[in-house]
């Protein structure tokens, strides 16, 4: 596949090379910073992808997932997915935790929106109760477990711990009330 060389990548994602509108190249150069087609001059502006992900306790512990995929192959994190167009973000979390751990659950309230500089996802972080189902490893999933929370293991992304917390202490805050 074509690419500018200046492209950056994330997670393996390239960037579009060629016009959605007409199939013209696209390049650099634009005033507004982001690729322009050299046929029709429309700018293609390079929106960031949202990611739904699920803080799930059960029986005062924290589920965790085996990532089966990438980026972070093999390591723990929360079940997490991309939320499709159209979609509402809380049932997106919901439907991704079920694809993951089989598990129903119901998300209760936001821990907090997640994103870095040069990264493509931003990630919305729900608190979620289980309803139903069973237990069990999806396709995207290698296993499933739960932990203590001060027994995790090493979690997949920089900014994982940071959420843990944040949840945590929105627990602690909601427990008060």
């Amino acid at each position: 596949m074509n690419q500018r060389p200046d492209a950056p990548q994330a997670f393996g994602h390239q960037e579009p090379v060629f016009c959605a509108f007409c199939g013209g190249p696209l390049t650099n150069g634009h005033e507004s910073g982001f690729p322009a087609c050299e046929k029709c001059g429309r700018v293609t502006y390079l929106d960031p992808k949202l990611a739904g992900a699920a803080m799930v306790e059960i029986d005062n512990q924290l589920l965790l997932v085996r990532r089966a995929i990438q980026p972070a192959y093999g390591k723990w994190s929360f079940p997490s997915g991309y939320v499709n167009r159209g979609e509402q973000v809380e049932r997106a979390v919901e439907r991704e935790v079920f694809e993951e751990t089989g598990l129903v659950v119901a998300t209760d309230w936001l821990v907090g929106l997640y994103s870095e500089p040069d990264k493509t996802v931003v990630l919305a972080v729900y608190s979620a109760t289980v309803t139903g189902g069973e237990l069990i490893a999806g396709d995207e999933t290698l296993e499933t477990a739960t932990f203590q929370y001060d027994g995790l293991p090493e979690l997949a992304f920089p900014d994982d711990s940071r959420i843990v917390q944040d949840w945590l202490t929105g627990l602690d805050n909601r427990s008060g009330d």
